[in-house]
């Protein structure tokens, strides 16, 4: 028996044509991490595919558009009724300037070694640190 239902949350790294990617800042009235950084995307509702579900998000939180391009790791939170996969992919901005909902208070396009400059959600720390261990190795191997 589970003690908890799972649910799934998209989010993605949009990368610009500079090699950096878009964080946000939760609003400090954020029911989750208030106050913390992450990237742009959430739960997916009933019926959506996670493709859609992430389309949607990005262009709620950011008015932006971008195109998804691959997987780039998982992590995973407990709430307290639910448990939350979040699906992370990297994508790449299409087009747009950047409009922060209500959900967010502010947002910076950073560079993957600047992470560690950031007060990061709960979810989104094991994630960065893989991500970033993976980045350090893939430059270390194309030198």
């Amino acid at each position: 028996m589970l003690d908890k239902p799972w649910k799934l949350s998209v989010k993605i790294l949009i990368l610009d044509n500079d090699g950096k990617f878009l964080l946000l800042r939760r609003s400090l009235n954020s029911k989750g991490n208030p106050g913390k950084w992450e990237p742009p995307g959430g739960k997916i509702d009933q019926g959506e595919t996670f493709e859609t579900a992430l389309m949607r998000e990005i262009e709620e939180e950011t008015g932006l558009t971008a195109s998804i391009q691959h997987v780039a790791g998982t992590s995973e939170s407990e709430l307290s009724k639910v448990k939350i996969v979040h699906l992370i992919l990297e994508g790449k901005l299409e087009s747009g300037q950047v409009h922060i909902s209500e959900e967010h208070s502010e947002f910076e396009w950073i560079k993957p070694e600047e992470l560690n400059n950031f007060d990061l959600a709960d979810w989104f720390i094991p994630f960065a640190v893989e991500y970033l261990e993976k980045k350090a190795s893939t430059l270390t191997r194309n030198t």
